[in-house]
């Protein structure tokens, strides 16, 4: 009988996964109605720890599975909750209680996978969460019942391509991936550096700048804009190319289609840093590429579906209407 109900389980979570990466809401609500929800949260403020062991409770309370980080485990009195990262077992639901580097993070973790996360914010801006503390339980159940959207953001990859000629970190063929960004960026300060573009195989242009930005629409309000890119719808699906202080005539953002293979490769003296989504993807020395491409697989978010993106907009930046 208990192999029977395990069997039920297993084909359970495997079905209400299938449909979530359908953007169908039914699954949660049919079967046994168990989860596993992973939480992913900072560490480091006091109000997300909080906020992660009133979550615990609610959740085993309605008998649901629950892990955790290590470190988030260990902090709120659980370390039994604690896996390991990367996480092997595929979770239902993730719920990331945070900022946006949290959600970042939570991304990374699961994208591959197709699990669909839940943002909560206890940040300062928050641009990539869309819930509040006080929404935490109602908006997870709600995610559990399948009342909710699922919104699907396109995500980057970036490869190191290491010509050999210099051991300086690079690994070549390891991927990496985003949900905001690829920079590739000078490591000298007082220099620029040299990087000669790459479009679908041809030649585009040379840049002297202090880096350039490879970002996805979601990237688009990050380190792109403050750069001088363009701000992109996040359901929108491009790549973007923005120069960091350019020493050049041509100093525009640009929009790109997002099967556009962007090849990106040192031809200055100096050694370039490679960042994905702020992790570092290793130094390259002179005739080392990165190759930035659109990730083979999207972020999932999970959505009340309510404001448009231009209010959104309006209200993380303060915008007013005189």
């Amino acid at each position: 009988m208990a192999r029977n109900r395990a069997a039920a389980v297993v084909r359970y979570r495997q079905r209400h996964r299938d449909c979530y990466r359908d953007c169908t809401p039914r699954c949660f609500r049919e079967g046994i109605g168990m989860s596993d929800v992973l939480i992913i949260a900072h560490a480091e403020r006091a109000e997300a720890l909080a906020a992660s062991k009133r979550l615990v409770a609610w959740l085993e309370g309605k008998g649901h599975a629950v892990e955790m980080g290590s470190v988030e485990a260990t902090a709120i009195g659980r370390p039994e909750l604690g896996v390991d990262e990367p996480i092997r077992a595929v979770p239902d639901l993730a719920v990331s209680i945070g900022g946006d580097g949290t959600m970042l993070r939570s991304f990374d973790l699961v994208a591959a996978a197709g699990v669909p996360v839940l943002g909560v914010n206890v940040g300062h801006l928050g641009y990539l969460t869309e819930f509040e503390p006080a929404q935490l339980t109602d908006m997870v159940a709600a995610a559990l019942g399948g009342s909710l959207d699922v919104s699907e953001r396109m995500m980057v990859s970036a490869r190191v391509r290491d010509t050999g000629a210099h051991d300086v970190g690079a690994q070549d063929s390891e991927t990496w991936t985003g949900l905001n960004e690829v920079v590739l960026e000078k490591r000298d300060p007082g220099h620029t550096v040299r990087l000669e573009v790459w479009l679908d195989g041809d030649v585009f242009a040379t840049y002297a700048a202090d880096g350039l930005i490879v970002s996805t629409p979601t990237g688009s309000t990050a380190y792109s804009l403050s750069a001088g890119g363009a701000v992109v719808a996040p359901t929108h699906s491009s790549l973007q190319v923005t120069p960091v202080a350019p020493h050049m005539l041509f100093d525009r953002s640009l929009l790109l289609p997002p099967d556009t293979e962007i090849g990106i490769r040192v031809i200055s003296e100096r050694p370039a840093l490679a960042a994905v989504d702020g992790r570092s993807a290793g130094l390259l020395a002179t005739g080392d590429e990165l190759v930035v491409t659109r990730a083979p697989y999207d972020a999932r978010f999970i959505t009340a579906g309510g404001d448009s993106f231009h209010r959104v907009l309006k209200h993380k930046f303060g915008l007013k209407d005189r």
